[in-house]
C-alpha cells in the first residue's frame, strides 16, 4: 500500500516541471516514503530512488527521506537491512539537492543528546563532507556552519580525565575528534592548494572558518583534556593526536603557533579582521592559553619555536596564559597553569628575573593565583605543587623583585599560613644579605624596616584572634628572634634597634595582652565544659570554620581536646615571646664582647 501510494505521487510529479512542484507534493512524498521505510519496503524504495526517470523528483524531494533512514541506522540493529539503509543514504547524498541536504544533515546532528551525539556524528561526517564538496558557491560559509554545529554538539560531551576513561571512551568524544580531523583535512588542503587560485576571496573566507574552528577546538576539548606520559610514549593518546593535528592545521593555513602566541595580547593582532562573536572573543584567551600549554609543556611542534628567544621573554608571554589558567576553577585547567609556570621558571637562573617584570600585571596576579590554589584547592598534590612553584618563583626574582612580591602577598593573601611562608622567606633573604660583603639595601636598613612594619604587628591589636593568626605570629616571633641574635645594637645593619620601641608597642605588648586574655578565656571555657559535660547540655564552645562555614556542634570530649590544643598553641607562642624579650634584654645590657658568644 505504501509503495503504491509513493509511486502514485511520483507518477503525478513526473509530468510536472521542476519549478511547478508544490509544497503539498513534498509533504505527500515524505509521508509515503516514511511509511515505506516503517513497513520495511526498503528494496522497492531503493528501486524508486535509483530509477533514472525519478532523478529530478529525488533531487528536490529525496532529502526528506534522510532523517528516517538515519534514525533506522541508529536504532535498527538488523544486519540484514542495515546494508540497504547505508546504500539508500549514499544514494540520497549523491542525488539530492546539496543545499537542502546540508541543512537536513545539520538538523539531524543537532537533535540527539548524551551518548547518541557521538553516534550520529560518526555516522554523518562522511555524508556531510561529500555534500559540502558538491557546494561550489559559498563553500566557506557551509564549512563554517558545519564545523560550528559539530563543535557545539561535541562540547556537550564530557572530556575523559583518566587514561582508563580515554581508553573506554564511553561517550565517543575521542572517536569523534579523530573523525573530525579526517572531515576537516580536505578543506585545509583546499586552502593550501588554492593559494594561487583566482577565487582568492573565497579561499580567505574558508581559511577564516578553519581558523575559528581551531580556536574553538583549543578551548574544547583541549583546554580541559588531560595528557599522560605513558600514552605520549606509546603514541596512542587520541586527544594528544587531535591537538597535534589542530596545531598542524594552524600552520598549514598560514597561522603558525609562534606567530599566534606572541601576537596574542598585542593591540593589533594578525587575526583582528575576523568577526568574532562576543562570546567567541572571550573564549580566545582560553584558546591561546591552551595552545601555549600544548606547545611548551607537552612539546607539540615545539621545534617550530625560534631558538633565539630568551627564557625571560618566553616567560613574559606565557604569564598572561598562566593567569588565564589560574583564574579557572576546574582542577584539570588550573593545574595546567601551574605546569606552564614551572616550565617557564626552570629555564631561568636563580635571581635572574628582573624586578621590572613585576610592572606587568600578570607577574603579580599569577603568584596571587598560586596562593588561591594553595589555600582553596581540595587536592593535596596540587596545593603542594603550587607552594613549590611560588617558592621557585621567589627564587628566580632579583632582590628588589622579591621585596616587591613580599609586600604584595603580605597585603593580599589574608591567610596566616601563607603570611608565615612569606615571613620565612624574608628571614632567608635577610640572612643572605647579612652574609654578603656589601649589604643588600632591600633587606637591610630603611627598606627592611618598611617591610617589617607589615610583619611585626597585630592586625587588631590585643583583640586579634591569636589562634587564627598563630602561624603568622610564630613566624614573626622567629624572625624577630633571628634579628636580635644576628644584628648587634652597635652595628644595627637591619635597623631593628632604631625601631625597637615601635616594635614593642605595636607587636610585643599587644601580644602579651592578647595572650593573657585568650588564655583566660579558654581556661574558663575548659572549666565550664568540664562542669557541664552532660550530652544534653553540651554546647559548641569553640568557633571552628571550614571555608567560611561553621562545623556542627562537637561532642564534649572533642570540645575539650580542641580547647586544650588552643591553650598549647598559646603556651608555645608565649615561650617564644619570652625568649625574644630575654634576648632583647641581654643585647641591650651586654657589652660588645659578650655579644660575640650569643648565637
Amino acid at each position: 500500500m505504501a509503495v503504491e501510494e509513493l509511486q502514485s505521487i511520483i507518477m503525478r510529479c513526473q509530468i510536472l516541471e521542476e519549478q511547478d512542484f508544490k509544497e503539498e507534493d513534498f509533504g505527500l512524498f515524505q509521508l509515503a516514503g516514511q511509511r515505506c521505510i516503517d513497513e520495511g519496503h526498503i528494496e522497492q524504495l531503493l528501486e524508486i530512488i535509483q530509477n533514472e526517470k525519478n532523478k529530478v523528483i529525488i533531487k528536490n524531494m529525496g532529502w526528506n527521506l534522510v532523517g528516517p533512514v538515519v534514525r533506522c541506522l541508529l536504532w535498527n540493529k538488523d544486519n540484514g537491512k542495515r546494508k540497504y539503509y547505508f546504500l539508500m543514504l549514499d544514494l540520497l547524498v549523491k542525488l539530492c539537492n546539496p543545499k537542502e541536504l546540508l541543512l537536513g544533515l545539520l538538523e539531524l546532528i543537532e537533535e540527539p543528546s548524551g551518548k547518541q551525539i557521538s553516534q550520529i556524528i560518526l555516522l554523518l561526517l562522511q555524508p556531510l563532507q561529500t555534500v559540502i564538496q558538491k557546494l561550489h558557491n559559498n563553500k566557506a560559509y557551509s564549512v563554517g556552519l558545519a564545523l560550528s554545529t559539530l563543535w557545539s554538539q561535541l562540547s556537550l560531551l564530557p572530556v575523559p580525565y583518566s587514561e582508563e576513561q580515554i581508553q573506554t571512551d564511553d561517550y565517543g568524544l575521542c572517536q569523534c575528534c579523530n573523525a573530525l580531523i579526517g572531515f576537516t583535512k580536505p578543506f585545509v588542503e583546499e586552502v593550501i592548494n588554492d593559494k594561487e587560485n583566482s577565487l582568492e576571496d573565497e579561499n580567505e573566507k574558508l581559511k577564516d572558518e578553519l581558523l575559528k574552528f581551531c580556536f574553538k577546538s583549543l578551548k574544547c576539548p583541549l583546554l580541559t583534556a588531560q595528557f599522560f606520559e605513558q600514552s605520549k610514549e606509546a603514541g596512542n593518546d587520541p586527544l594528544r593526536c587531535f591537538a597535534s593535528e589542530i596545531i598542524g592545521f594552524l600552520s598549514a593555513i598560514g597561522h603558525p603557533f609562534p606567530k599566534m602566541i606572541f601576537n596574542h595580547g598585542r593591540k593589533k593582532r594578525t587575526w583582528d579582521y575576523l568577526e568574532f562573536e562576543e562570546e567567541e572573543e572571550k573564549q580566545l584567551a582560553d584558546s591561546m592559553a591552551s595552545l601555549a600549554y600544548l606547545v611548551f609543556v607537552q612539546g607539540i611542534s615545539i621545534d617550530q619555536l625560534p631558538m633565539v628567544l630568551s627564557p625571560s621573554y618566553l616567560l613574559q608571554f606565557n604569564m598572561g596564559h598562566i593567569e588565564v589558567f589560574l583564574q579557572r576553577t576546574e582542577e584539570s585547567v588550573f593545574s595546567k597553569g601551574v605546569d606552564l609556570l614551572e616550565n617557564g621558571l626552570l629555564r631561568i637562573e636563580d635571581n635572574g628575573l628582573l624586578h621590572q617584570y613585576l610592572e606587568i600585571k600578570s607577574f603579580l596576579t599569577v603568584p596571587q593565583g598560586l596562593v588561591k590554589v594553595m589555600t582553596l584547592c581540595p587536592i593535596e598534590t596540587l596545593r603542594k605543587k603550587s607552594l613549590a612553584m611560588l617558592q621557585l618563583y621567589i627564587n628566580k626574582l632579583d632582590s628588589q623583585g622579591k621585596y616587591t612580591l613580599f609586600r604584595c602577598l603580605l597585603n593580599t593573601s589574608n591567610h596566616s599560613g601563607v603570611e608565615a611562608f612569606i615571613i620565612q622567606n624574608i628571614k632567608n633573604q635577610i640572612d643572605v644579605s647579612l652574609k654578603r660583603t656589601h649589604n643588600n639595601k632591600w633587606f637591610t636598613g630603611p627598606q627592611l624596616i618598611s617591610l617589617l612594619d607589615l610583619v611585626l604587628f597585630l592586625p587588631e591589636g590585643a583583640e586579634t584572634d591569636l589562634l587564627q593568626n598563630s602561624d603568622r605570629i610564630m613566624a614573626s616571633l622567629n624572625l624577630l628572634r633571628y634579628l636580635v641574635i644576628k644584628d648587634n645594637e652597635k652595628d644595627n645593619q637591619t635597623g631593628l634597634w632604631t625601631e625597637l620601641g615601635k616594635i614593642e608597642n605595636n607587636f610585643l605588648k599587644p601580644l602579651h595582652t592578647g595572650l593573657n586574655m585568650s588564655k583566660a578565656h579558654y581556661e574558663a571555657e575548659i572549666k565550664n565544659s568540664q562542669e557541664n559535660s552532660q550530652v544534653q547540655k553540651s554546647k559548641d564552645l569553640c568557633s571552628v570554620t571550614v571555608g567560611g562555614e561553621e562545623i556542627p556542634n562537637m561532642p564534649p570530649e572533642m570540645q575539650l581536646k580542641v580547647l586544650h590544643s588552643a591553650l598549647f598553641t598559646f603556651d608555645l607562642i608565649e615561650s617564644v615571646l619570652a625568649r625574644v624579650e630575654e634576648l632583647i634584654e641581654i643585647k641591650t645590657k651586654s657589652t660588645p664582647e659578650e655579644n660575640i658568644g650569643i648565637k
